[in-house]
């Protein structure tokens, strides 16, 4: 026999504040009595909620507003967003690019930092200043969290990251200096995890609980979404999409290199290579700009440049056709430099053509979270573990 249990007063307290201090965040400075129109919580409930809140510091009153009725002016509650700061990374080969945020996740500052080869000795230390003066421009004297989105595999169990590539000594260097942040959490993710998440909570993918995002740039990649959760794999390697064998590569991928799997269909370098066997320029350095251009000059050039659109449809429905089949996610973002050039036009060819592949009914979307999508997923994920912290959340 299960036996039924009621919340505890403590309990029911911190449920209430969560909502509330949510609904804040969410909704903005709310009155009292929306507060209580939006949680249905009573009056007395969300008098004493509101004084605590104020008490603790997560809550003020910033202003009044009118009410047709007779009595005074309705008092207006908001979230503290200063109360704690977050900064989020999103870290490439050739640099990194930073921004500072509240509680809200309102970007206080943003930076960019170059990095020439494989970068100099005092590359990591160079950056987390250029961290930490933007942050006290910003008037942020101590920052709570620190996401960082990175290319390689997140082990689950120790956080650390593991590269499946080449990648620059001054990635672990940084990661190493963020660590040593006094009073800072520093949250690890894989960049294109960080992009699912963008998807998922403010992009193309805000109305499924399941999708795949195929991250279309220098190299391929996929964020996995199930049932609402992000799935990273035993070792956080799922989604390593550019070592999946399809047809039409040189070879067969292998443990030290993807240039035989999909990455050597839909990889920048390969994508330039098609257009300019399709006569569309392209330049040769074949980097995820140079592709991006060339899938824009394919659109602009109509007609001409619908057999490379084609063609190029056909590579990425290859790949999803792969993922599709084992996942059945129903839905398929096409993110990434190539993904967010190509548009809904490109999307529209790859779902036609994976319709051809595979008997799932699977429907396409570009990615609308845009260039930024993997420091808006590492905000994102910043400002989770903060509230985390300060609002109780599970």
């Amino acid at each position: 026999m299960t036996t039924a249990r009621t919340a505890t007063p403590s309990t029911a307290r911190a449920i209430n504040d969560r909502l509330a201090l949510n609904l804040l965040l969410e909704q903005g400075p709310l009155t009292a009595t929306e507060l209580r129109d939006l949680t249905g919580l009573s009056r007395p409930t969300v008098a004493d909620l509101l004084d605590r809140l104020q008490r603790t510091g997560l809550v003020a009153v910033v202003g009044e507003r009118g009410e047709q009725r007779r009595g005074p002016n309705a008092r207006v509650y908001a979230l503290v967003a200063s109360r704690a700061h977050i900064a989020a990374f999103d870290v490439r080969s050739g640099g990194v690019s930073l921004v500072v945020a509240d509680l809200a996740g309102r970007a206080l500052a943003t930076a960019e930092v170059p990095v020439e080869g494989g970068g100099a000795p005092d590359t990591a230390g160079a950056i987390v200043a250029t961290l930490l003066e933007s942050a006290r421009g910003a008037g942020v004297e101590r920052l709570h969290t620190v996401a960082v989105g990175a290319p390689g595999l997140v082990d689950p169990a120790t956080g650390r990251l593991h590269s499946t590539g080449n990648l620059p000594r001054w990635h672990a260097e940084l990661l190493a200096a963020l660590w040593e942040l006094p009073d800072t959490e520093v949250i690890l993710e894989n960049e294109v995890n960080l992009a699912g998440r963008a998807e998922y909570r403010v992009g193309a993918a805000r109305d499924r609980d399941t999708f795949v995002l195929m991250w279309l740039g220098h190299s391929v990649g996929a964020a996995v979404i199930l049932d609402g959760r992000l799935r990273r794999g035993f070792s956080g390697g799922t989604g390593e999409i550019c070592f999946l064998p399809v047809p039409g590569t040189v070879g067969l991928p292998s443990a030290d290199s993807c240039e035989g799997g999909f990455h050597g269909l839909v990889g920048s370098a390969a994508v330039c290579e098609l257009a300019r066997a399709h006569g569309l320029p392209a330049d040769p350095a074949g980097d995820a700009g140079a592709a991006e251009a060339a899938v824009r000059a394919a659109l602009a050039a109509g007609a001409r440049g619908e057999p490379f659109l084609d063609e190029l449809a056909e590579r990425i429905a290859l790949g999803a056709a792969g993922v599709c089949v084992v996942l059945d996610p129903g839905c398929v973002v096409l993110g990434g430099e190539t993904g967010r050039a190509g548009g809904a036009e490109l999307a529209g060819r790859v779902e036609r053509r994976l319709a051809g592949f595979s008997p799932l009914r699977t429907e396409v979307r570009a990615g609308a979270a845009g260039g930024g999508a993997v420091l808006a997923g590492a905000v994102l994920t910043a400002g989770d573990a903060v509230r985390r912290d300060l609002f109780g959340e599970p």
